[in-house]
C-alpha cells in the first residue's frame, strides 16, 4: 500500500485505464466489466479492477491536474508494478475545426509546467507518448469505426486564467486544445521506463463556447472508453 492507494499489488492489474473523475471510473467498472471489485477508496479517488470480455483490467480515477496525477501514476508504475496506463479524459478545444464529443488520440504533449523540472529537473516543453500504445489505439480505432484526431495537446496547470493566448497556441504550438494531466503522466512513465498514451473527448469549446454538462461528462464518452478497453485487449 502506498499513502493514497490502500490496494494489494495483486488487487491491480497491469494495465490502468485512468479518468480524471472517481465517477466516471464507477460508471466503467457498473458498464464495462465484468467480476469486478472496488480495490481503492482512499480520498474517493475510486479504483476498480475486473474483467473487459477476457482482460483483466484496473479502472481508477487520477483526479484533476498534474500534481494529482502525477501521485497516482507514479504510484501505480512504481510500487504496483503497471506497465501501461492509457488516460482517457477531457479537453477543450482550441479550433472549431474540433466538435463537441469529437475524439483525440494525443500524439504529442506541450506544457509550460513546471513539474518535469521539479520532480527530475527534465526541462522540456514537449513529451510524447508511447509509440507502440498510439499504435495498437489506432488500429483499434480503424476496426471499430470509431473517428479519432490525433493531435498535439497543451498541458497547463491553470483551469481559469485571466489571460489566455490560445490562438497562439493553435497556430504557433499547434496544439488543438488543453487538458491537465498528460504531461506528468507521460513524464513518469519516461523516468520510470513505463508506457503510456491519453485520449481525449472535446468535453467544451473556447472558440465556439459549446460545453458539456458534468453528467455528460460522466456518462457520455463511451466512444473514448471503447476505444481505450477494446485497445486494452491487444496489448501484452
Amino acid at each position: 500500500m502506498t499513502p493514497h492507494i490502500e490496494a494489494l499489488k495483486e488487487d491491480i492489474a497491469n494495465i490502468v485505464i485512468m479518468p480524471g473523475d472517481p465517477k466516471r471510473a464507477k460508471y466503467i467498472a457498473e458498464n464495462y466489466l465484468t467480476n469486478y471489485k472496488l480495490i481503492n477508496e482512499v480520498r474517493s479517488m475510486f479504483g476498480y479492477t475486473g474483467f473487459y470480455k477476457d482482460k483483466k483490467v484496473t479502472v481508477m480515477a487520477s483526479g484533476m491536474g498534474m500534481p494529482s496525477m502525477g501521485i497516482y501514476s507514479y504510484e501505480l508504475f512504481k510500487f504496483y508494478d503497471v506497465d501501461i496506463i492509457i488516460r482517457i479524459g477531457s479537453c477543450g478545444s482550441y479550433t472549431d475545426k474540433l466538435n463537441i464529443f469529437d475524439v483525440i488520440l494525443t500524439d504529442s504533449v506541450y506544457s509550460d509546467s513546471s513539474y518535469a523540472k521539479v520532480q527530475n529537473n527534465f526541462t522540456d516543453n514537449i513529451l510524447h507518448p508511447s509509440l507502440e500504445v498510439n499504435n495498437i489505439i489506432e488500429k483499434t480505432a480503424l476496426e471499430n469505426n470509431i473517428k479519432i484526431h490525433k493531435e498535439r495537446i497543451y498541458c497547463s496547470d491553470v483551469f481559469y486564467k485571466e489571460k489566455d493566448d490560445f490562438v497562439n497556441k493553435y497556430e504557433t504550438l499547434n496544439c488543438v486544445g488543453v487538458e491537465m494531466e498528460s504531461f506528468a503522466l507521460f513524464h513518469n512513465a519516461n523516468i520510470l521506463n513505463k508506457k503510456a498514451a491519453c485520449i481525449l473527448t472535446v468535453s467544451d469549446s473556447l472558440v465556439t463556447k459549446e460545453a458539456t454538462t458534468s453528467q455528460q461528462r460522466e456518462k457520455s464518452l463511451n466512444d473514448m472508453i471503447k476505444l481505450a478497453l477494446e485497445s486494452a485487449l491487444l496489448i501484452n
